[in-house]
This record gives C-alpha cells, sequence and structure tokens, in this order.
C-alpha cells in the first residue's frame, strides 16, 4: 500500500507537471485551465468595503485552505529565492490548486506577500482516494450505548450535545472517485471538512518540486522553509477566538473550543474530543484524550495516596521511634559521632526530633501498601487506557487505518539525500536508499554523541554529590555558629539544608541540559536520515527519552539506593576520590531527603513546563502585534493574525508527550516516597489540559490535521516504566525506608511485649569508641570529653571479640530485604499480569459494532456493484457478461450469509 499510494500521487503531480504545452484532459486539467478564469480581476473587488478577517479567496467563495508567506529581502539569494517561488507556484497550479497573492502593499507591515492557495473538488477527490479518506456513506443505525444511571450525577460535568458531538455518525467507507454518488455528498464546499482539505493541500505541497539544484531534484514546502524562501506556511484558523465571525457560512468552531474547553473556568468539564479531532485531526486528538483519560485515572491514585499521607499525619504522635529520639532522657542522651571530618563536633540525637517525625509522614505501614496499590493502579490505568483507545479507533473511523498512508511514506528529505536508487524486490521499482556503510557511519556518530550527552549528566549528578559533601561541613558550621539560625535549628537541619539546596542545584542543571539536548537530539536524529516519518519520529523518541530518564531521575537514584549505603563506619568511612567523605542518611532515614529531592524536580518541572508553554507564547504573541492593535479590525487579514501566531511544529505533539511520560515516571517510580505525588500530578494536569488547549487555540497557528489511531511508541515506554516501578519501589520500601528494620526488631528482638518498638532507637545505633578515631577523622574540639559516640550500622561494640564488625541482626535484617523484594515483586506481577489477562483490550460491544458496519459497509458496496452491473446489462455493454452478474450477485448473498 506504501509503494502504490506514493507512485500514485507521484504519478499525479507529474502529469500535472507534463500539462505545460501538451493536450491534457481530465478533470485535473480541468481545474488548471480554468483556475485563472475563476479569479475575478481587482478591478471587480473593491477592497474598501471588504473585511479581510475571512478566510474566503477575494470572490467570497473559495476557501482558503493553506497560506504560505514570504518576504522580498533584496540580498544575495534574493533572485534565487524569486525563481524558486515562480518554479514552485507554477508547479501547484499545474498540480490543480488554486492561488490567490495579496501584495506587500496590502499587509499590515508593509513587507510580507501571501500566497493563499485553494483546492478545488477535482484535486480534494484525487488525493482524498490517494490517501484512502473515509467519507459517509451511511448514517450510523447501530443503537448508542445503554445510559448510564449515573448520568444525572455527571450532569454537572458534561458539555452540550452539539459541543459534545458536532457531527451525526456515518457508516463510512474510502474514497473512491468511480463511485461519487454512493457517499452522502450534500455540498461539495463542505464534504471534506477544513482539517481534511488542509492536509490534502500540505500533502501536495510536501512532494511538489521546484526545479534542481547542484544536479539534484529539489522538491516539498519544508526546504523551502528551512531555506528562507518562504517564512511561513499554515492553514488557518476559521475565525477569531473570542468571538464568532461575521460570515454565516463559518462553523466558528475555534471559538466554541475557546468557550468550551479552552477556558480555564471550565476544568472541571469534560473534553469535546470529537470537536478537537474534527478541527486539529485524529492526532492531536489521541493526545488530548490520552491526557484526560490520564487525570482521571489519577484521581483515584491521589484519593488513595491523600489517605496514605493523612494516615502518617494521625499516627505520627504515636510513632515510638520519633518519640524516643525527641525524648530528652533518650535522644538527649545518645551522643551522635561527627557527620563530617575534623570540622562537624558530636550532637545530640534530640537535636534531630522535628525530621524524625516528618520522616513518619511518609515512612509507615501505609507507605507499603501505597507501593503496592501503585503496582496495580499503573496496569489497570494501561490496561483501560488500551479499552479507551479501541472504542475511539471506532468512533473515529481508525479501525482499517493504515499507518503506512501517512507515517510509512518515505520522508521527503530521505528521497532529497539518497542519491543512489535501487529495485524494491516487492513491487519491482527503483527507490533511493542509503547505503550501509553510510548507515553504519551515521549509527556510529549518533550512538557515540548520545553516550557522551549520557555521560556528562553522570559527571554533573557527582558534581551535585562533591557539592553535597563539600558544603555540609559548612552548613554545620554556620548553623553551630550563627545564633538568627538557632530557632530553626530543629527543623532546618546541616542535612536538610545540604539536600535542599543540592536539589535546587540540581534541577537548574537538569533545564540547561535538556535545553542543550533537545538541539542535539533532533540534529543527530536529521543526520541518521530516516527512511519514514514513523522511524524518525521513534529514533527520535527514544533518544530524547533515554536521556530525560538520566537526567530527571539519575538524582533520585542516587538518594534512594546509594545516599548512606557505603558510608562505612567511625575510623574507616569511605571516601569519594579519595578526598570526600560519603554522606551518611539521617539518623530516621534517607527516605525524607527522597521526598524533597522529588518534590523540588517535579513540582519545579511542572511549574517551569508551564511558564514554557503558556506564558513565553503569549508574550511573544503580544509583542509582535503591538502594532496591528492600532489597525482597524477588518484591515487585519485572518492571514496576518495567524501568521502572527506562534508555529505548533512537527515536533509540538513530542514534548507533550514526553513532559507528561517523565511525569508519570515521577509518580510510578518513586511513589513509595511521596504518596502525595498522584495529588501534585493531578493538579498539575487538571492545569495543563487547559494550559495545553488555550495555547493551541489562541497562541498558535492551526497545526496541520494528520492521522493517528494510538499514542505509538509512547505505550511501549509506558509498559517498560510500569514494570520498572514495581522494582524500584519494592528497593525503595527495602532499603530506603526504615520499614523492614522495625519489622525485623519488633518480630525477633523486640523484649518488651507490652510497647515492641520501644528500644529500636538505641539498637539500630551501633556504640564507636573516641580514642578509636585516627586524626583525619578525629574533630578538633570534644568540649564535654566524650568517651563513646552513636553511629547507625549494625556492628559490634568496641569491647566485643568481633570488634566493628557487622552482628547478627545486621544479616537478618539484610535476608529480610531481599526476601521482601522477591516476594513483592512477584506479588504484584502475578497480580499485574491476571489483571491484564481478565481485562479484554477492545470491549465487547466495540467488538460488535466493528463486525455490524464492516458487514453493512460490505453490503452496501456490493448492492451498488450490483446496481452498477444491471444498468450496464440494461445499456448493452458487452463487457458486462450475465456470468459476472451471477457472480456478484452471489457475492452479495455470501456477504448476508456470513
Amino acid at each position: 500500500m506504501e509503494r502504490l499510494g506514493k507512485n500514485r500521487s507521484e504519478t499525479l503531480i507529474e502529469m500535472a507537471l507534463t500539462a505545460d504545452g501538451e493536450e491534457c484532459n481530465g478533470p485535473l486539467c480541468e481545474t488548471i485551465s480554468t483556475a485563472g478564469s475563476e479569479v475575478p480581476s481587482s478591478s471587480e473587488i473593491d477592497k474598501r468595503h471588504q473585511s479581510k478577517d475571512s478566510v474566503f479567496f477575494r470572490d467570497g467563495v473559495r476557501r482558503i485552505d493553506f497560506v504560505l508567506s514570504y518576504v522580498d529581502d533584496l540580498n544575495k539569494e534574493w533572485e534565487k529565492k524569486l525563481e524558486r517561488r515562480k518554479e514552485f507556484e507554477s508547479n501547484l497550479q499545474k498540480a490543480g490548486l488554486e492561488l490567490e497573492t495579496e501584495d506587500k502593499k496590502e499587509s499590515e507591515d508593509g513587507k510580507i506577500y501571501f500566497v493563499k492557495i485553494h483546492a478545488p473538488w477535482e484535486v480534494l477527490i484525487t488525493y482524498a482516494e490517494v490517501l484512502n479518506i473515509k467519507v459517509p456513506i451511511k448514517e450510523n443505525d447501530i443503537p448508542s450505548m445503554v445510559e448510564n444511571p449515573l448520568d444525572c450525577m455527571l450532569a454537572p460535568l458534561r458539555l452540550p450535545e452539539k459541543v459534545m458531538h458536532p457531527e451525526p455518525d456515518y457508516f463510512t467507507a474510502p474514497f473512491s472517485k468511480d463511485k461519487q454518488e454512493l457517499y452522502l455528498i450534500d455540498d461539495e464546499n463542505t464534504f471534506f471538512s477544513p482539517s481534511v482539505r488542509n492536509r490534502i493541500v500540505n500533502y501536495i505541497l510536501t512532494r511538489c518540486p521546484y526545479g534542481t539544484e547542484e544536479g539534484k531534484k529539489k522538491f516539498g514546502i519544508k526546504r523551502l522553509l528551512n531555506n528562507g524562501t518562504y517564512s511561513a506556511a499554515y492553514p488557518l484558523h476559521d475565525c477569531q477566538y473570542w468571538k464568532k465571525a461575521n460570515d454565516p457560512n463559518c462553523d466558528n468552531e475555534r471559538y466554541t473550543l475557546y468557550m468550551e474547553w479552552a477556558s480555564f473556568l471550565r476544568f472541571y468539564k469534560e473534553q469535546p474530543l470529537d470537536l478537537i479531532r474534527k478541527y486539529y485531526g485524529e492526532k492531536i486528538g489521541i493526545y488530548f484524550a490520552w491526557l484526560g483519560f490520564y487525570t482521571e485515572m489519577l484521581f483515584l491514585a491521589a484519593v488513595v495516596g491523600l489517605i496514605c499521607f493523612l494516615y502518617g499525619l494521625f499516627t505520627m504522635d504515636e510513632n515510638m521511634s520519633s518519640k524516643e529520639i525527641c525524648d530528652p532522657a533518650i535522644g538527649g542522651e545518645i551522643i551522635m559521632c561527627p557527620l563530617c571530618d575534623r570540622e562537624c563536633e558530636y550532637w545530640r540525637l534530640n537535636t534531630t526530633c522535628e525530621s524524625s517525625e516528618y520522616s513518619h509522614l511518609f515512612d509507615n505501614v501505609a507507605t507499603l501498601f501505597f507501593a503496592i496499590f501503585m503496582g496495580i493502579w499503573v496496569t489497570l490505568f494501561l490496561e483501560f487506557w488500551k479499552r479507551r483507545q479501541a472504542r475511539l479507533k471506532y468512533e473515529w473511523d481508525l479501525v482499517d487505518f493504515e499507518e503506512e498512508q501517512q507515517q510509512l511514506q518515505l520522508r521527503p528529505e530521505y528521497e532529497a539525500k539518497c542519491t543512489q536508487k535501487k529495485k524494491n524486490p516487492v513491487t519491482q521499482e527503483m527507490e533511493p536508499y542509503l547505503p550501509i556503510t553510510s548507515q553504519a557511519v551515521r549509527f556510529c556518530i549518533s550512538g557515540t554523541t548520545v553516550l557522551f550527552w549520557v555521560s556528562l549528566i553522570i559527571a554533573s549528578m557527582i558534581a551535585v554529590i562533591v557539592y553535597r559533601l563539600a558544603v555540609y561541613a559548612a552548613f554545620a558550621s554556620l548553623m553551630e555558629n550563627t545564633q538568627t539560625l538557632q530557632p530553626i535549628s530543629g527543623l532546618l537541619t546541616p542535612q536538610l539544608a545540604t539536600s535542599v539546596t543540592a536539589s535546587c542545584l540540581n534541577f537548574v542543571i537538569i533545564m540547561i541540559l535538556n535545553f542543550f539536548y533537545e538541539r542535539i537530539a533532533i540534529w543527530i536524529t536529521d543526520m541518521e536520515i530516516p527512511r519514514t516519518h514513523m522511524e524518525y519520529e521513534n529514533r527520535l523518541t527514544m533518544k530524547m527519552f533515554l536521556f530525560q530518564f538520566v537526567n530527571y531521575y539519575s538524582s533520585c537514584f542516587y538518594v534512594a539506593f546509594f545516599k548512606g549505603k557505603f558510608v562505612g563506619y567511625p575510623g574507616a568511612y569511605t571516601y569519594m576520590f579519595n578526598r570526600w567523605r560519603n554522606e551518611e542518611c539521617d539518623p530516621a532515614g534517607c527516605l525524607i531527603e527522597l521526598t524533597t529531592q522529588l518534590t523540588i524536580v517535579m513540582a519545579g518541572k511542572q511549574i517551569w513546563g508551564n511558564i514554557q508553554e503558556a506564558i513565553v507564547p503569549w508574550i511573544c504573541n503580544w509583542w509582535g502585534r503591538r502594532k496591528a492593535r492600532n489597525n482597524p479590525e477588518n484591515l487585519y487579514s485572518r492571514w496576518e493574525q495567524d501568521h502572527d501566531l506562534q508555529t505548533f511544529g512537527a515536533l509540538g505533539l513530542f514534548y507533550e508527550y514526553l513532559e507528561m511520560v517523565i511525569q508519570f515516571g515521577f509518580i510510578t517510580l518513586f511513589v513509595a516516597s511521596f504518596p502525595l505525588a498522584p495529588l501534585l500530578a493531578l493538579m498539575n494536569n487538571i492545569l495543563e489540559i487547559r494550559v495545553d488547549s488555550w495555547k493551541l487555540t489562541t497562541q498558535y497557528r492551526r497545526p496541520v490535521a494528520a492521522k493517528a489511531h494510538s499514542i505509538g511508541v509512547w505505550q511501549e515506554i509506558l509498559n517498560g516504566m510500569a514494570i520498572l516501578s514495581v522494582v524500584t519501589n519494592a528497593f525503595i520500601v527495602a532499603f530506603t525506608s526504615d520499614m523492614i528494620p522495625r519489622l525485623v526488631y519488633y518480630y525477633a528482638y523486640s523484649e518488651n511485649e507490652d510497647s515492641p518498638m520501644s528500644g529500636y532507637i538505641n539498637n539500630s545505633l551501633s556504640v564507636f569508641q573516641i580514642s578509636d578515631f585516627p586524626d583525619r577523622n578525629k574533630p578538633k574540639v570534644n568540649r564535654e570529653d566524650f568517651v563513646i559516640c552513636r553511629y547507625r550500622d549494625y556492628r559490634y561494640p568496641p569491647d566485643h571479640e568481633r570488634k566493628y564488625l557487622h552482628t547478627m541482626q545486621f544479616w537478618h535484617i539484610l535476608a529480610a530485604k531481599l526476601a521482601f523484594i522477591i516476594i513483592m515483586e512477584h506479588v504484584v506481577f502475578i497480580v499485574k499480569f491476571f489483571v491484564a489477562w481478565m481485562i479484554p483490550d477492545v470491549p465487547a460491544d466495540v467488538k460488535a459494532k466493528i463486525k455490524r458496519e464492516k458487514y453493512l459497509t460490505q453490503k452496501i458496496l456490493h448492492e451498488y456493484e450490483l446496481e452498477k452491473l444491471k444498468e450496464r446489462l440494461c445499456q448493452g455493454d458487452k463487457r458486462a457478461t450475465e456470468k459476472e452478474f451471477i457472480a456478484t450477485e452471489g457475492r452479495v448473498e455470501l456477504s448476508r450469509a456470513m
């Protein structure tokens, strides 16, 4: 199908190009010959009385399907650009499109030319067949779904029916020029929606040649935009977003979307997905459907996470560990070993009282429950999304959508850069290809570049770790000697101050690396010259996701799985680069630091993302339109208004998906440390939907409509993260939180039956004799002449024969941690796979509807063929034999029987 569609479109354009000087027949050539005659002369139109805020040519009849703009710069390239434009526009007219140029004198700044493009009926039906576009043949007679008894309760969340379902539901079939009377064509001007029309025109623009340079055939609007021949190419919005158009023929869909969807006051309303799909195309529609469904599912996770957080809040006073730490008779008498060499002093355990109490908010029994719950929730989310996606595929006529019609077609860049050709073994036709040696070299360069940038991220993370190690002593000394910080010294400990500042520094580095790598990833993907659009998107997606994964999550992985795990013990500490002593966890555990890190990076990313997405485009548009605001509205043309907006590029949706998938990682990979993460994500996504819709409707030019029947490779990435999240949360509960050590103490080492957890803090701290400190570690000052100090570990005391070696309790706890990881992973994976097996990917009613529609469509087509054959027999067509009639009639009967 790919080759057939491609060759057919090439043939249509090339046939049109050969029409110059040759006899030409058919509707395409008729369009060419009549294009000029239909355009009224400027003398026939009184521009002074005609509003330029219109989506039609000057005649008020022909719709503007696309606009090209350019500026005449009198530089060295001016003549070459002029020649390219003449050739390109001539070839567009030969391909059947009709053009109308607005002189720069008519533009607001007097510099920009606008070329308006209209696709007549003959061109539309020709390319509708090439692109396999489905059109209505009969109104859908399948009964709608049974009404939900909860619909009355959900009424406040609903939008008006006219907004939710702007078009009737039809049975559809791929368009064919030979069967036009079969389709429900009421009006040729409105039969193809504006989004379909701009998709067809864009298809022609990307393949239309404009000459030969350096011995190579040059074609496509993308190249002309890159070399500055044109400054912009875009379809028009149908009206201004804040008010309806004066033209009664305008659907005002942009206005409706703004009022019912992009308004922040409508945040609680459902999304008009059918209208989004009709206006922007299926690709954008499927993104908002996924984002909306993800947000709905987050509501359940947010409620459960909030309950777990409240459990920790209400049981804070009952936590025996923090009670003992805060007790002056227990925590106040425990002298802890210095947290850094030489500069740090001995300190009392009860100075961490507040932080230990806050740690209980996230490190409690509910943490374990929530980690298991989220492992199951992510499976439910992915499985129910598959069902929702299957329903959308049916409702949006994407069931038989063949991606090669759009995604698998050769990229114009691939065809232009690959000069060598070879015979396709399937089609037996010559096609461009990239030699293996060239591919190998390009992949080596690409792989090396990606590896270098990932290494750069790891190096930056190590630099942040060194920062943490280097400044801890400074914070400890500052807080010890500064009287103004004494009132908050209990809350703002040196550990917390170091963690917060390091997290902020890490976030800044993440944003800087992100800025540069985005451009590098696009460059190396372009350099690889992917063959198809799908290959291009998939390669770019994997590169960007790999980088973002390492960039955003590396610091969280460090705090969760490395910090405090390789510290050594007093007198035998381990050092990074033999200089900086490794960090220790707070006596209450490292989980609170992981929570801090996660909160800063996740919240910072969401705030910065919304600033980039909404405020920056708004400022740019405001600045660009500052002069036009002084002009009368009827002189500020629709094409100029849209020209002043920002461009929603080919990678616009890519960045939206990437942002949400990274967020998905935060709420799944590390959710055991922060039960409120789903709640933060929910609040962000409610805002995100409205921000995305607002900027798309008001701040960006209308994107070219594109088809898509799924979220693509992102589905596989989400599946992979779902599996990884089970492992990471099991390790967080086992190694980062204090859950397992407390349980081991509770069941195996507690000696107090009335209060099993009393004595846990003393049990979890080992004893070190200060006289055993080497000079490198010994503090400069020992004000109270302490003899021993305590540290967080399970080691024998200095008077034991196995001095400072691990106790048996250490090995019991380690065995319990490993056993917990194995049990939790197996339990969650078994439940996940069972749930996935229980929930079918396609709902039963959708399967039935698909079969019913296929049957009825096939029946209609067969009956149509039978009627046509009868007509031919009656007219005496010799080619229509009786056997052919019997065979066709039999096929209809067979279809009915099936």
